[in-house]
Formats: structure tokens, C-alpha cells, sequence
């Protein structure tokens, strides 16, 4: 990255632009989002480890659009192994459907239906679907009513390995968002849609060696990380994530030793620094990927609370030359926004971006969807530092313990995240941030994320330059 003139001062995303330059990449579907550090990763979309966030409908969705997804330190082993058990005997390119048998009723589907944006809820009988229910197939039926009496028994089905080409003319000319997906047998294997079919055409799922869908696990500094790590890669986990808020401390660095030292072959990521020396020590500790971030997130409040931090921007820019120089990578983790943000975190040398906040109202989020007195549906968020966060980790202490413990809070304990209506999917957020990505790689002349960090040209802009940027006279996001 070449910078037009050096600042006086650090700077954050919204300080700064990028500069167009001659380019020789035609189209956005010539850019190549493969990440260049050793996740296995696509697109650069890594999900945060935050409890309200990160759950296993998350973890399956991103990993089958090419992403990756952290499934929180304070979950326990045996949750965890669950977690990665289903997600690793998921699908890779067809969604996992809600199913019921007939003689559920209406409550049941509607308690349910929220958890995933195809919308629908496959009945099945002998696992083969005989019907079909949506939202609107409850009008005018109460809640006990059997979803054999409700919604539709004659449904198209799509064969396995049926072309995407094809899929979406069949949906599109019965006029279906939603088709189940079955085996020669007529056995129910997942459901598709319209978008889901065009999307197979444009994304890569992040698997692993046995063609399973990528999962990684964070792992804290305190107990006994390396025993833990240790089970984690028992379960199976593709990557270790050694996370806590203020990571360039001794314990993070003995932390890695400890897990790299039982775990030689699968990438490990430590963090949160915001430092050339934080960056350089803990990869001389054993680290791989470097989490890169302090204060910026939506949820956090450490630097209202103690003035620490760094704007994300600066950051972002000397830790990952700091890891480059050592052959290794950086997470820029929160802070982000809009898609320019997370064009500006990889301009900046980012190997990814990490995402909390920005996906906890959709559908895939771990919380509960919730629906307030106008209608709209929203989930509760909280920061990883709040009370709330806090009572959930030190469940197992004592109460007195406890108590001291949530007497210091660095986060926010509950917000409301309404889902968007134009993008209440996680994958509709992918969308967006991967076309604003592929569209600046384009912009730089780019076809790869290393290509574009080379050849992006980054200047500082004012409060009203940036302004300027904005959408006039809409309601644009």
C-alpha cells in the first residue's frame, strides 16, 4: 500500500480513501478472494467469537460461502463438540432445511421459522418432505392447529447435482423462493433457493481436508490453554483462536507457547494488539495470525472506560507490516462499518476482517429472534467485556467472586440488532461485502487480496470529504 502523504496523526477508516489506479482486471468475478493466510478461507470474512454471534447455523452458512466462523472461549467441551459435529456432516452447497413431521403444529413452525432466511419449514414424513410451510401459510389457522392441515402438500423438489442454471429457472418459473433438495430416493438431503443457487456459482465453501466445512474455536489465556487446545483438536477444529482483550501480556505469550507446543499443525491466531511489538512478539511466541484491534468494536467500551486503544485504520496498517515482515498475517478485528471499511482493512494488509456486531441481526446469529411491540424483528447483542459476558464466564466461581467480577465492564450489556429487512441473512451482509471488495480490487487494478494490499493507493480525507461519499437524500443503510 502506498500512501499519497504521510499523517501527522493515526487514523481510523473513515479517515481515509482509496485512489483509483490503472487496471487490467475486466470484471469483479476475475478477482480471486482466496485468503493468503493459512485458514483455508475464500472470502475474508472471519465471524467473531462473540456468544450472541457465533453459534453453529452461523459457522455452517459462512463456511459455505467461503468464510469462517469463531465459536466462543466460554462454551463448554462438550457443547463445543456438538457445534463442530454439525457443522463438519453439513452440506456444502445446499442449506440445512427446518424440518417437522405432520402432526406439529402451527406454534411449533412459527417458534422456529425465524432461524434461518429461507423462510420455510420442510414437512417431512419417513425422511421424505410432504409439505411445505411459510409465515403466510398461517393465516387464518391458530397456533394448535396440525401442519397437516396448513401450507402446501404439493411441492416441486430439486434432484441432487441438479445445475444451479437450472435450479433457478425451476424456482423462478413456479414462482418459489424455497425448493427441498432430494436423493435419488426422494430422501430430503437440504433446500435451496433462488439466490442460494446463484450464489453456488460465485462462491468457494472454506473446507477442509475431507471436503468438511472450516470451523475455528477460541481459546482463553487463563486455566489450563494447552489442555484445552488439545481436546479442541480432538474434536476436530480447523483453527485455535488464544483471545483476550488486552493480548500483548505474558500470560497470552506463554498461552501460545503452550498450545503451539501441542499443536504444531493447525494455525493458531492470538491477539488483541494494536502494536508493531505486539504483533512481532506474539508471532515470536508461536502465533500465525495476528488479531489486530482495541476499542473499535460496535459493543466495546474500553477506550470511553480506560483511553486505551488505537483507530483501527493506523493499527491495522503497522502490525500487518510488522507480520509480513516476518512471513505471517493479521486479523483486523472490528471497527468496520460499510463494505468500504473492510476494502480498506485488506487495503491496509489485513489477511481478513473479523465481524461481530454488524451480523448479530440476522437470522444465522446464535440469539433468539425477538419481535417488539410494532412487529419488527431484532436479537439481543452484548459486548464479550460486559456484565453480562462476565456472569456468563465465571458461572462455575463463586458467588462473591462473581460479584467482584462484575463490578468492571468494558462493554455494552444489551442491544437491540433488528434485522434489515433488505438483508436480514448473513449471507445477504456476504454479499454486500464481498461485491464493495471485489469492486475496489478492481478499482486498484487487483486480482488478488495480496495484488490489491501492493497496488492500493490510500490517502486522508476530511470529515466533509467523507461526507461527501455519502449517499445524499436516502436512507441508504
Amino acid at each position: 500500500m502506498r500512501m499519497l502523504h504521510e499523517p501527522a496523526f493515526d487514523l481510523t477508516y473513515s479517515d481515509v480513501f482509496m485512489a483509483p489506479s490503472l487496471s487490467a482486471v475486466p470484471s469483479r468475478f476475475d478477482v480471486d478472494l482466496t485468503t493468503p493466510d493459512a485458514m483455508g478461507t475464500t472470502i475474508p470474512v472471519v465471524v467473531s467469537n462473540m456468544t450472541a454471534v457465533a453459534g453453529r447455523r452461523m459457522a455452517e452458512t459462512v463456511a459455505r460461502r467461503g468464510g469462517i466462523t469463531v465459536l466462543p472461549q466460554d462454551i463448554p467441551l462438550d457443547v463445543i463438540e456438538t457445534v463442530v459435529d454439525y457443522v463438519k456432516t453439513r452440506h456444502v452447497v445446499y442449506d440445512t432445511p427446518i424440518t417437522l413431521g405432520s402432526h406439529h403444529t402451527v406454534g411449533d413452525a412459527l417458534g422456529l421459522i425465524h432461524k434461518r432466511s429461507h423462510g420455510a419449514i420442510v414437512v417431512v414424513e419417513d425422511g421424505r418432505p410432504v409439505g411445505i410451510f411459510t409465515e403466510h401459510d398461517a393465516i387464518g389457522f391458530d397456533r394448535f392447529t396440525q401442519l397437516q392441515h396448513v401450507g402446501r402438500s404439493e411441492i416441486v423438489t430439486v434432484r441432487a447435482g441438479t445445475a444451479p442454471e437450472e435450479i433457478y429457472d425451476l424456482l423462478s418459473g413456479e414462482r418459489l423462493s424455497v425448493a427441498p433438495v432430494v436423493d435419488d430416493d426422494g430422501r430430503l438431503i437440504g433446500c435451496v433457493t433462488r439466490k442460494g443457487a446463484l450464489r453456488s456459482t460465485i462462491y468457494r465453501p472454506a473446507i477442509d481436508a475431507e471436503g468438511r466445512l472450516r470451523v475455528a474455536v477460541a481459546v482463553g489465556i487463563n486455566g489450563d490453554p494447552a489442555a484445552k487446545a488439545k481436546a479442541l483438536l480432538a474434536i476436530g477444529v480447523d483453527g485455535l483462536v488464544i483471545d483476550t482483550a488486552h493480548g500483548h501480556q505474558i500470560r497470552t505469550l506463554r498461552a501460545i507457547e503452550e498450545v503451539r507446543a501441542v499443536a504444531p499443525d493447525v494455525p493458531i491466531v492470538a491477539g488483541n494488539v494494536v502494536t508493531a511489538t505486539g504483533t512481532r512478539e506474539l508471532i515470536e511466541a508461536g502465533a500465525d495470525i495476528i488479531k489486530v484491534g482495541v476499542g473499535p468494536g460496535a459493543m466495546c467500551t474500553t477506550r470511553m472506560m480506560t483511553g486505551v486503544g488505537r483507530p483501527q485504520f493506523s493499527a491495522v496498517v503497522e502490525c500487518a507490516d510488522e507480520a509480513r515482515r516476518l512471513g505471517k498475517h493479521i486479523w483486523a478485528d472490528g471497527g468496520v462499518r460499510y463494505p468500504r471499511d473492510v476494502a480498506l482493512a485488506l487495503a491496509g494488509g489485513a489477511a481478513s476482517v473479523m465481524f461481530g456486531s454488524w451480523l448479530a441481526g440476522t437470522y444465522e446469529s446464535a440469539a433468539d429472534t425477538l419481535r417488539d411491540p410494532d412487529g419488527r424483528l431484532y436479537k439481543e447483542s452484548f459486548g464479550m467485556a460486559s456484565n453480562r459476558a462476565v456472569k456468563n464466564r465465571s458461572r462455575a466461581e463463586t458467588a462473591f467472586d462473581r460479584a467482584r467480577k462484575e463490578l468492571f465492564e468494558e462493554g455494552i450489556s444489551t442491544s437491540r440488532m433488528y434485522l434489515d429487512p433488505e438483508r436480514p441473512g448473513v449471507e445477504d451482509i456476504i454479499d454486500e461485502i464481498v461485491a464493495g471488495v471485489r469492486s475496489a480490487c478492481t478499482y486498484a487494478g487487483a486480482r488478488t487480496i495480496d495484488e490489491f494490499h501492493d497496488r492500493a493507493v490510500v490517502g486522508v480525507q476530511s470529515v466533509a470529504g467523507y461526507s461527501e461519499g455519502m449517499p445524499q437524500g436516502t436512507s441508504w443503510r
